[in-house]
C-alpha cells in the first residue's frame, strides 16, 4: 500500500516528538549582555530595545542576582564610561566602568560566569575600535598599534576577575595579541571567546544606541566582514584557532546560520551566536504590535540557533526564555 514510509507516525503524540527531538533549548545555552554605566541607582531604557537598559553598578548587580537565579551561566558586559578618548583610556583603566562592574558582580555572585566585551569603540570619541591616523576621516583603524590597546584592556579586565575574554574589534591578529597578553600577565587559564566571523551588519542600529558607540564618520567595512562572503568566515576562525581562541563566535545570528553551521562543520570548538540587537528589536516591534506570538517566535528562533550549530547563544530574550523553560 502506498504510502510506504510515514514519518507522520513520531509526530502523533507530545511525548513522541519530544523523544525523537534532535536539539533542545535550556537555560545552560544562555549568555546575557548587560550595560554598564556610572552612577547610581540608574536604569535608563533603550527606546529601540524595549526591556533593555543602561544599568548602573548596583543595578548591574541586582540584575546578575536575577539572571544566575533563572539558570542562566553567563553575563556578558559592556560599559559606557563617563568620557572618552583618542586612547580609549576608559576601556583599559584599573577603575574603568567594565572593571568595577565585573568586580561587583564576582563579589555578590561568584559563581555566575563573568565574560567582558574586550572592545574600544564605547571608549573612542570617534567610536572606532581602535586608533585612526589623526585628520583620518574614513574610519580605517590602525591594525597593530591598536593590538596593544588591546592587549591592555584585556589584561586590566582579568585583573577585575573577568572569567572570558571576548574580543570584539576584528582586528588583524588580535587573539594572539590578547592571548600572549595575559599569559604574559599570568591569566594562562582564562579563554578566549573571539567575535571570530563578526560581519559589517545592519542589524547592529539598536546596539550603537544602548552603548552610545556609533561611528561619528565613515563605518566599519575595512575591519568587519563583508555580509556576501562565507568562505572568508572560515579563514577568520582558523586564524583564531591558531592564535589560541578557546571559543568562537559568529555575529549576527539570524541572517547568518549558514555561517554557524560552516563553523560549526569546521571546527571542534564550542560555537556562540550573537541574536543582535537588530534582531531583538524587530521581534519585540511586531510582539507590542500584536503582530506575533512572541513566546513562540522566540523559542522557534533560539532552536533554529541550536539547530544550525550554536553551542552558545547570546541574547537579550535570555530572562525571558528562562521562565518560558520554566512555565513561569
Amino acid at each position: 500500500m502506498f504510502p510506504t514510509h510515514r514519518p507522520r507516525r513520531l509526530r502523533s503524540h507530545p511525548q513522541l516528538r519530544r523523544m525523537v527531538r534532535e536539539n533542545i533549548v535550556t537555560t545552560s545555552d544562555f549568555i546575557y549582555p548587560l550595560f554598564a554605566v556610572p552612577g547610581e541607582g540608574v536604569a535608563n531604557e533603550v527606546k529601540s530595545m524595549p526591556g533593555v537598559y543602561q544599568l548602573s553598578i548596583d543595578k548591574i548587580v541586582e540584575e546578575a542576582k536575577e539572571v544566575y537565579d533563572l539558570g542562566i551561566p553567563s553575563i556578558i558586559l559592556f560599559g559606557i564610561p563617563e568620557g572618552k578618548d583618542d586612547d580609549a583610556t576608559g576601556a583599559w583603566h584599573d577603575c574603568g566602568i567594565v572593571q568595577k562592574a565585573t568586580e561587583a558582580v564576582k563579589k555578590a555572585v561568584p559563581d555566575l560566569v563573568v565574560s567582558v566585551d574586550t572592545c574600544l569603540c564605547e571608549y573612542t570619541p570617534h567610536g572606532h575600535c581602535g586608533y585612526l591616523e589623526v585628520g583620518d576621516l574614513t574610519g580605517r583603524v590602525l591594525n597593530d598599534p591598536t593590538l596593544e590597546l588591546l592587549k591592555k584592556t584585556a589584561v586590566s579586565q582579568a585583573n577585575a576577575g573577568a572569567d572570558i575574554i571576548a574580543p570584539s574589534g576584528m582586528m588583524d591578529g588580535f587573539v594572539g595579541a590578547i592571548r600572549s597578553g595575559l599569559d604574559e600577565a599570568g591569566f594562562e587559564n582564562i579563554p578566549i571567546m573571539s567575535y571570530a566571523a563578526k560581519y559589517a551588519s545592519s542589524y547592529y542600529g539598536p546596539f550603537r544606541d544602548v552603548a552610545e558607540s556609533a561611528p561619528q564618520f565613515g563605518d566599519r567595512r575595512t575591519y568587519q566582514m563583508d555580509p556576501a562572503n562565507g568562505k572568508e568566515a572560515i579563514k577568520e576562525i582558523e586564524l583564531d584557532i591558531t592564535e589560541g581562541a578557546d571559543m568562537l563566535m559568529v555575529k549576527p545570528a539570524l541572517a547568518y546560520m549558514d555561517i554557524i553551521w560552516r563553523v560549526k562543520e569546521a571546527t571542534n570548538l564550542p560555537v556562540a551566536a550573537y541574536n543582535v540587537s537588530g534582531e531583538y528589536s524587530m521581534v519585540k516591534a511586531a510582539a507590542l504590535n500584536g503582530w506575533v506570538d512572541e513566546e513562540k517566535l522566540v523559542m522557534e528562533t533560539m532552536m533554529s540557533f541550536k539547530r544550525s550549530g550554536a553551542d552558545l547563544i547570546l541574547t537579550y530574550h535570555a530572562k525571558d526564555v528562562a521562565r518560558w523553560l520554566k512555565g513561569q
